[in-house]
């Protein structure tokens, strides 16, 4: 057990466990809780990527990592269309199992370890220095990547729009920032899973060429189906940039079995060459989004940045514990803003991510 406790030593105690006595009393609520915490999709799945996973349920042989070839052109054609890159081929996607995996592991995959730095935005989802940690490389945050010394610097992660404030960073922000890290030689993965989630700006992928030039070096933009197409639980995620980077992932995830299964393969290209239920989820996130900004506002809520993704960063201007303490008191579960990070220790998390319903209910208790 030792070799184990020495890995487990290194990482940070599992935030959520500190939220369960709050959820206790938010649950005791007469009128239920309103669990706006995790940010997990709770609409359904669209018909048409539930129909391509049955019809693809009778996969009796072992997926490809790569993936098939139907699905690496789903994942080019979507990457060309919506991101507005350029000449993207084969080489230049790779399938992975969910986002979560590939931030966790992607340090050792990249053979990071000690003397090596990881850094990753001041305010960021937690798995970003748990990757770091796993693999013994020291994360190091930033508000300006710019700023930071790039000696022993190999992976520079953004995050665009960002979990858990909301903020996208511009055209501008993104192309000055590649070219630093191109003229510093840094590794920059772009985590882009909100992109399509943007409410009072357009948010632009680092493979858009007007940021990368038309060309891929040193950039990879990770992408997810989880919250676009309420596919969290098929674990449907991908990456797309630069060939040489990919390939060398591609080598080592087939050593790891680290397969998409066949059927959510089938089910992702089906998602991608749809927009319609795009369209139609952003339409009931900006419904529910509009509700409780509102209401928080109504209720001495302060709503910071948010100008896109599932969640609204929010302050009473006090710690963020006595918010949640607060909010629970009404039935509603939150996030506190110190769970990503010491610098979010004023503000709360508040997710999008609950039926109508359940956003009706929210609104009326913080009335």
């Amino acid at each position: 057990m030792s070799a184990v406790s020495s890995v487990s030593s290194r990482l940070p105690v599992f935030p959520w466990d500190k939220l369960e006595p709050y959820k206790a009393t938010a649950a005791a609520h007469p009128d239920g809780i309103v669990d706006l915490s995790v940010g997990t999709p709770v609409d359904p799945v669209p018909a048409l990527v539930r129909q391509a996973l049955i019809d693809a349920a009778n996969s009796p042989g072992y997926p490809t990592v790569w993936g098939t070839a139907e699905l690496r052109d789903a994942l080019t054609g979507w990457v060309e269309r919506r991101l507005g890159a350029h000449g993207v081929g084969h080489a230049n996607v790779l399938p992975v199992v969910g986002s979560k995996e590939l931030v966790a592991w992607l340090p050792t995959q990249l053979g990071l370890g000690a003397g090596d730095k990881v850094a990753y935005p001041l305010l960021a989802y937690p798995t970003y220095e748990v990757g770091a940690r796993l693999c013994g490389a020291e994360p190091v945050t930033y508000e300006d990547p710019t700023a930071l010394d790039p000696a022993g610097l190999k992976l520079l992660w953004l995050n665009s729009p960002s979990n858990p404030t909301g903020r996208v960073l511009s055209k501008d922000e993104l192309t000055r920032i590649v070219a630093w890290a191109r003229e510093h030689g840094v590794l920059v993965f772009s985590d882009e899973c909100y992109l399509e989630l943007g409410w009072e700006t357009e948010p632009v992928s680092v493979l858009h060429p007007d940021v990368c030039g038309g060309t891929y070096e040193g950039l990879v933009a990770v992408h997810s189906l989880s919250k676009r197409s309420n596919l969290a639980g098929y674990r449907a995620a991908f990456l797309a940039g630069d060939a040489a980077v990919l390939g060398e992932l591609l080598k080592i995830r087939k050593h790891g079995g680290m397969m998409v299964p066949a059927p959510v393969q089938a089910a992702t290209v089906a998602a991608l060459g749809d927009d319609t239920h795009v369209r139609e989820q952003r339409e009931r996130y900006a419904a529910r989004r509009t509700a409780l900004r509102a209401a928080l506002e109504a209720g001495g809520f302060r709503v910071d940045h948010s100008e896109a993704s599932l969640y609204l960063w929010s302050t009473r201007d006090e710690p963020c514990w006595d918010t949640v303490a607060h909010l629970a008191g009404l039935g509603i579960l939150v996030a506190p803003g110190d769970f990503y990070g010491p610098a979010g220790e004023r503000h709360v998390r508040v997710a999008l991510t609950a039926t109508d319903e359940r956003i009706d209910a929210a609104v009326k208790r913080l009335a």
